[in-house]
């Protein structure tokens, strides 16, 4: 009994034959090669599968009806058959009526990249909002679909209206139910989110109100985000060495320095091929990068493909709205690396958020980069002068007052408080302008 319940726990969802074609005729973002077919195994792993073989095509140009040839068709139908496959999975993008021939023809589930990310993200969603913009992203990936999906019953009778009366089959009729169905759904949806964007501009204004600064953690699946946030904040996130296992923004506050607290935000991971629909959906999670003060970049440099993985990033920050945010490249698992010259820079730090190495480098270059002229200082105020106290509660972080012959006050406070009673710092000097240093 022991045994047969371990062989059920053990047990793949589905044996994976990967299937990828490359050609001239595609965009490099659309061909298949080695990496992403290696990439798309890891998905398969994630997915909960197991992938039993692999075909990469190389052809002139994609085939109309099967998008990789009569041949290898029968391959792929072969290797089915031999590993009592359960699914085909492409690395490309099909479209729906290249997904309805090869599933006519192989028997077996045929998707593509798109609807396999889709269905890692259905898995790992926990919030209401993540559930929202997984939903959302299905129905959008459905729609240009349903065409496909309902022909056969299109052919039961006419749909031109032009047969006898009564013959007009139900496949056009179900087919516009369920567009309008579906339209309804993804407005639903649309409106829901746009009520989660409003909860957090709320949050993001107070915030604002506040003056805590915004730091968003951005990089590829898999580069250690949710490592680095436990690294900084002490935060139990499950830090797991898979694809997407964050797919819930989660913030902390974070101490800098003595002088600088911040509100640190984990992402998404970003990846190859995401499919439109999942950037489209995620906005309301990614929006934070639109408005954050500082990105950490987080870069696997372990990983021999590290640059191609960066420059995605770099697109889909770009996609976001966001180039114009500072950016800080912290290059994590630095213990791991296997070249000879690390990466360095003025906006680059060296890290292994798993043994801590670089963690105090990367404090100071946020607290660096966020500076903004605040500053801990010790004000002696005269008694008629107490009426600044109050501005002191609300503009500064008041951190202790004590009565005597003045009072004394030990405050962290930005320019504008320092402004309205720089007289009464202790050993205030005024800062000396750039080009009074010369």
């Amino acid at each position: 009994m022991k045994e047969q319940k371990i062989e059920e726990i053990t047990k793949p969802r589905d044996i994976a034959i990967l299937a990828g074609l490359n050609s001239p005729r595609l965009s490099d973002a659309d061909n298949a090669d080695e990496e992403t077919m290696a990439e798309l195994e890891a998905l398969v792993e994630t997915a909960g599968g197991q992938t039993a073989a692999t075909v990469l095509q190389n052809r002139a140009a994609p085939d109309p009806r099967t998008f990789i040839g009569e041949g290898k068709v029968a391959e792929l139908k072969e290797l089915v058959k031999n590993e009592t496959a359960t699914t085909v999975i492409f690395d490309n993008d099909l479209s729906p009526s290249q997904l309805r021939v090869l599933t006519g023809e192989l028997g077996v589930q045929v998707l593509d990249r798109s609807a396999l990310i889709l269905d890692i993200f259905a898995q790992r969603a926990r919030t209401r909002e993540g559930r929202l913009q997984v939903e959302l992203a299905q129905y959008q990936y459905l729609l240009p679909r349903l065409t496909g999906m309902w022909t056969h019953l299109e052919r039961q009778a006419g749909t031109s209206g032009k047969g006898p009366i009564g013959s007009k089959g139900p496949g056009e009729t179900q087919l516009e139910t369920d567009r309008r169905h579906i339209h309804r759904k993804i407005d639903k949806l649309k409106e829901e989110l746009e009520e989660v964007r409003r909860v957090r501009g709320t949050q993001r204004q107070r915030r604002m109100k506040n003056e805590i600064p915004v730091v968003a953690i951005v990089g590829y699946t898999n580069a250690g985000k949710s490592t680095l946030l436990n690294a900084l904040t002490g935060a139990d996130i499950p830090a797991n060495n898979r694809l997407f296992d964050t797919l819930d923004t989660t913030s902390r506050l974070l101490t800098v320095s003595d002088t600088l607290d911040v509100v640190i935000s984990d992402t998404v991971g970003f990846i190859r091929k995401l499919p439109h629909q999942l950037v489209d959906a995620f906005k309301a999670t990614l929006e934070e990068l639109e408005y954050a003060d500082l990105l950490l970049h987080v870069i696997d440099i372990s990983n021999p493909l590290w640059q191609e993985q960066a420059a995605v990033v770099d697109s889909l920050v770009r996609d976001l709205g966001a180039q114009q945010t500072p950016c800080l490249r912290v290059y994590n698992k630095s213990d791991l690396f296997w070249g000879d010259l690390r990466p360095h820079g003025e906006d680059e730090v060296n890290i292994s958020a798993k043994t801590g190495e670089g963690v105090g480098d990367l404090l100071a270059a946020i607290d660096r980069l966020l500076d903004k002229g605040t500053r801990r200082v010790t004000i002696h105020l005269p008694y008629d002068k107490g009426g600044l106290l109050d501005l002191l509660y609300r503009e500064a972080k008041v951190e202790t007052v004590e009565y005597a012959e003045t009072i004394d006050i030990t405050a962290v406070c930005n320019p504008r408080a320092i402004g309205a009673v720089k007289p009464y710092i202790e050993g205030w000097v005024e800062p000396k302008e750039s080009w009074e240093l010369d």
